[in-house]
């Protein structure tokens, strides 16, 4: 009967340092388009999203956060690699307790057995339009 579809509930960081911001950068290949995405992954069942948002970045970048805030909640209906999406987004703000990953140009992420870079983004650079935020909804928090 196939695979199920269901809504996915994230919790993502805002991380900044001023201007920047700490984006995963990924490609979709089927429209050919850049995207930068706040860190963060899956709430658990059971898990406040909150502990998710702090637990992410940790197994992510072996990094504690501090001062974590909720900004809101969004809802993101997309379509990424030709499938379609539906994720609950808890958004929260975070500022890194170890100062000098402010300094790094990118951040190793580790995520299972995969292992990528996030990168600082200006904001600037993300309105130009290269690399699109996402979810878009995002931009009423920065």
């Amino acid at each position: 009967m196939g695979k199920k579809r269901r809504i996915r509930p994230i919790a993502i960081c805002l991380i900044r340092q001023g201007d920047r911001l700490l984006l995963h950068e990924g490609v979709d290949k089927v429209k050919g388009t850049r995207f930068g995405r706040p860190l963060g992954g899956g709430v658990d069942f059971g898990e406040p999203s909150q502990e998710a948002a702090i637990r992410e970045i940790r197994e992510e970048l072996g990094a504690e956060i501090t001062d974590v805030e909720q900004l809101g909640i969004v809802e993101s209906i997309y379509v990424y690699e030709g499938e379609p999406g539906h994720e609950i987004v808890f958004v929260y703000s975070g500022r890194f307790v170890d100062e000098s990953l402010y300094e790094q140009p990118s951040l190793t992420i580790t995520e299972g057995k995969r292992v990528f870079e996030a990168q600082w983004r200006s904001l600037a650079e993300l309105r130009s339009g290269d690399i699109h935020l996402v979810p878009e909804a995002l931009w009423q928090f920065l």
